[in-house]
């Protein structure tokens, strides 16, 4: 199957981007696939049937993550206020919660039912296989090769990259760390590319900033076993702090919330990077401390597939996030546009124009084909 690309439309508030390079989110999709739905910006209005029902099933993390679930809901709930339909929605407490949840949406007559993340594929592709007529999403999985599932996944290596690049810029001390909720692909992708990122820099500029909590080649470092801000989650991250690293990059969920408590107990100038969605964007309550964060277009992405959906135009191609179609970025500095080095944005701009025209070579063994 071909991969499909997102219509154009402005992913994030400010993205790096260069001269001409903004221009490439604009690509339709691929030959061979239908087209995809015009954007209210651009005049026309989209309409989904009177009997059209999206639906969304969460993982256990919940739509109040403030990160992957959240970001996923808010592109369900805009879509759908878009076409002028109602969402149904249900939130897993844990994983028992998937199949019983997919059945009442299945049982609610959903058209469309989205599922968020991994965890959902087996209870997705059995719900899919038994229910043909109905369409299906799954977000970060691409292992379900059926006509009526949809895999939306995401080349998080190369935003990761870019952040990687920036926190060894920043550093004062020539320690960066990064720690995990579970050593799972969607997690060690984030990884893979902070890691690289740093050496890419230290290659570039001649330094010898040091990675602490993974290591690239062995494919292990740190994790927390889970996706829950807890006591595991702080102590992780104040053990990066205790080695000297002054940029925490936490990659799942809700965790960076307790790497945020550790830097703040530590009284030590730290920064923080987020993962998924824009922190400094999605939760103030940290965004003094966010330096930046590794995107991804989980709201765009889902907006646009409930569009087709509802316009009858659904279908399976897997979609793929990166750089050049804009499903993967990096976020504004925010607070630290003063605390970065001024030559720093040009510096990512043409390492995104390298990533983009293949000069500069991304790649992680999680990433998606």
């Amino acid at each position: 199957m071909s991969v499909t690309r997102l219509q154009s439309r402005t992913l994030f508030s400010r993205k790096v981007t260069v001269s001409g390079i903004a221009s490439l989110g604009a690509l339709a999709l691929v030959a061979g696939c239908g087209s995809a739905p015009e954007d209210s910006e651009s005049g026309a209005e989209t309409t989904a049937s009177s009997d059209f029902k999206p639906c969304m099933v969460s993982d256990a993390g919940g739509f109040d993550d403030k990160s992957f679930n959240q970001l996923s809901f808010e592109g369900l709930t805009e879509a759908s206020d878009a076409l002028g339909v109602e969402p149904i929605t249900v939130e897993s407490a844990s994983p028992t919660d998937y199949n019983p949840n997919i059945s009442n949406l299945i049982d609610q007559g959903c058209s469309l039912i989205l599922t968020v993340g991994f965890d959902l594929a087996d209870a997705t592709k059995a719900a899919a296989e038994a229910n043909s007529d109905i369409d299906f999403a799954i977000i970060d999985d691409a292992s379900i090769d059926l006509p009526n599932v949809k895999p939306l996944t995401y080349d998080a290596a190369q935003s990761a990259f870019l952040v990687g690049y920036a926190a060894a810029s920043y550093s004062e001390t020539g320690v960066v760390g990064t720690f995990g909720g579970a050593q799972l692909p969607t997690v060690t992708i984030f990884m893979d590319g902070f890691a690289d990122g740093v050496a890419y820099f230290n290659e570039s500029k001649g330094e010898d900033v040091r990675v602490i909590g993974w290591d690239v080649a062995a494919q292990n470092g740190s994790f927390t076993g889970g996706f829950e801000a807890n006591a595991v989650a702080k102590n992780t991250a104040q053990a990066l702090i205790d080695q000297n690293a002054d940029v925490v990059f936490p990659v799942g969920g809700p965790i960076y919330q307790s790497a945020a408590q550790a830097i703040r107990d530590s009284s030590r100038p730290v920064a923080l990077i987020g993962a998924d969605a824009d922190v400094f964007e999605s939760d103030p309550s940290v965004g003094d401390l966010v330096l930046t964060s590794a995107m991804k277009g989980l709201k765009e992405s889902v907006d646009e597939v409930v569009t087709t959906s509802g316009s009858d135009e659904f279908d399976n191609s897997p979609y793929v996030g990166t750089l050049e179609n804009e499903g993967v970025g990096i976020a504004p500095f925010h607070d630290f546009e003063s605390k970065v080095d001024p030559a720093l944005q040009d510096e990512l701009d043409e390492i995104e124009a390298g990533i983009i025209d293949g000069s500069i070579t991304v790649e992680s063994p999680s990433s998606p084909s």
